[in-house]
């Protein structure tokens, strides 16, 4: 019997790693995992350097844009389930640029819709036993007030152009479902924390910032409110959602912690010793969303899955992770993690 072979795109970025992780760690040598990422600057192979040696692993550096490269891989390449992680992702990015986070993340994910139907499709249907994942946020949904909570039947209304790109996406990986009976799911997390963050985003800039003295830049009032989901906990909601979500459906992923943005920086801050006195207040971004929260019953009733990561274990394991792991953190912040692809692969694609 084949290995089920699982397409991870985005596979070297901070939840697409943790994914990879997961899945070779809880499934050992019965399973195959491809890692196609561009490796832009969020995208650092350090992540995976205690599994690149395995041999069901194998890492492809090419962009979803690719058409050509795209294609390739499924061509040549039994691909059971599509994870598509790969997104530019970082919300003031988005601001500056929306014209980059549309290309990859609409026009990537077309490309990726088009090669995984045209290799997986019959005269009759699909074949059985694939599965394309879009890996998406609850950032799609809006803004909250105080009461209520997203569920998978929320309206779709994203406020900055990061999260209208996200939605595009996912409005057409469900059309190729509606249209073609394409076998997808959809998957909406809330905000992720754990190891491997990149440090720009707020949990490791935190600690990044607090243990070198620096100023801790909060957004407006600082009390923005996002339910924290754990990293690991994430993996394994997708890990179930590929292999036995009901195909065409949406899935929330929430970690039912919900905290003011304010409230981490002090539990990080007190957590390492520094004072509050380093939290300076800046200009709110944006179109800065007041509120996330997840209704993720229906991923609870259908498969069986709830978040075992409480906030205060989470976030204890997240901060001693980074304390031992400065070269790490030293290396993402600085840039030198761009070297591991040379010192690996000398330049050349594996």
């Amino acid at each position: 019997m084949n290995k089920p072979t699982f397409l991870t795109t985005g596979g070297a970025g901070f939840i697409g790693s943790n994914f990879i992780r997961f899945m070779l760690s809880n499934y050992k040598d019965s399973i195959k995992v491809i890692n196609l990422d561009s490796l832009t600057y969020a995208g650092n192979l350090e992540n995976l350097s205690e599994i690149d040696h395995l041999p069901n692993y194998r890492f492809i550096k090419a962009d979803i844009c690719d058409e050509q490269a795209v294609d390739y891989i499924f061509l040549n390449n039994d691909i059971d389930f599509c994870v598509h992680f790969a997104a530019e992702s970082h919300v003031d990015r988005s601001i500056k640029d929306p014209s980059v986070f549309v290309k990859t993340n609409v026009l990537g994910t077309v490309n990726l819709l088009n090669a995984a139907k045209k290799h997986w499709q019959t005269g009759t249907g699909f074949k059985s036993g694939k599965k394309f994942v879009q890996v998406s946020t609850d950032e799609v949904y809006g803004s909250l007030g105080a009461e209520g909570y997203f569920t998978e039947k929320t309206p779709l209304a994203p406020h900055s152009p990061y999260s209208a790109s996200k939605a595009s996406a996912d409005m057409l990986v469900q059309s190729y479902f509606d249209t073609y009976g394409f076998p997808m799911n959809i998957t909406r997390c809330s905000n992720n924390y754990g190891p491997f963050q990149f440090p720009e985003k707020l949990i490791p800039l935190v600690i990044n910032n607090a243990r070198a003295g620096k100023p801790l830049p909060v957004y407006g009032d600082g009390k923005n409110v996002r339910d924290w989901l754990y990293v690991e906990d994430h993996a394994r909601a997708i890990d179930l959602v590929a292999r036995k979500g009901t195909p065409g459906e949406v899935y929330n992923v929430g970690g039912h912690n919900e905290l003011q943005n304010i409230e981490i920086v002090k539990i990080i801050l007190d957590s390492l010793g520094s004072s509050h006195d380093l939290i300076t207040y800046v200009e709110d971004r944006l179109g800065h969303d007041r509120r996330y929260a997840i209704d993720a019953s229906k991923i609870k009733s259908e498969l069986g899955w709830e978040p075992e990561t409480s906030f205060g274990v989470g976030i204890k394991r997240t901060i001693e992770w980074y304390l031992k792991n400065n070269g790490w953190l030293k290396n993402a912040a600085s840039g030198d993690y761009l070297k591991y692809y040379e010192r690996m692969y000398g330049g050349t694609n594996p």
